[in-house]
């Protein structure tokens, strides 16, 4: 039996604990939310250099995460929504199409990959230095593909006229 693996956070090297207790999230129902994480857990099953793992809406709600604390997931799933808006507009400028697959950053003693995951959502994987690049993008395309149409995220209602700040 291997001892129980700490939640990941920057300057810990640490992989996460598989027996992490999964995040209560507020943009998805209690029940999705651990269904999801419960996804997220498998993708690091599958991948043991998978460090944490964030799936989020394209404006950067948290939906899930496995392998992060909450302040830490919240923070990837912004900078992977920020990561994934800029490469869209780097597309939609040098490219002619706003289609993202993937976005991937080769940091100091890690790895993170982006990826759209359905209609308004992103999956963010956090990996070890070592992970083989094409083993991760091969596993988080493939959880994408299976449970595509479960990842996919509501646009949020335009705000009402009265709910907007006066304009200066």
């Amino acid at each position: 039996m291997t001892a129980p693996r700490t939640a990941w956070t920057p300057g810990n090297d640490e992989p996460p604990r598989r027996n992490d207790e999964e995040l209560p999230l507020n943009a998805v129902s209690p029940n999705e939310a651990q269904d999801l994480a419960w996804l997220l857990r498998g993708l690091g099953d599958e991948v043991p250099a998978i460090r944490g793992s964030v799936l989020l809406s394209a404006d950067g709600m948290l939906k899930a995460a496995h392998g992060f604390d909450r302040t830490s997931a919240e923070q990837m799933a912004a900078l992977a929504s920020s990561l994934f808006s800029i490469t869209r507009s780097a597309g939609t400028r040098f490219d002619g199409s706003n289609e993202v697959r993937q976005v991937v950053a080769e940091l100091r003693s890690s790895q993170l990959f982006i990826s759209w995951a359905g209609f308004n959502s992103v999956l963010a994987v956090m990996a070890s230095a070592d992970a083989d690049p094409a083993v991760v993008g091969f596993e988080m395309a493939r959880l994408i593909r299976a449970v595509r149409p479960f990842l996919h995220t509501a646009a949020r209602p335009a705000a009402a006229a009265s709910d907007r700040a006066p304009s200066p």
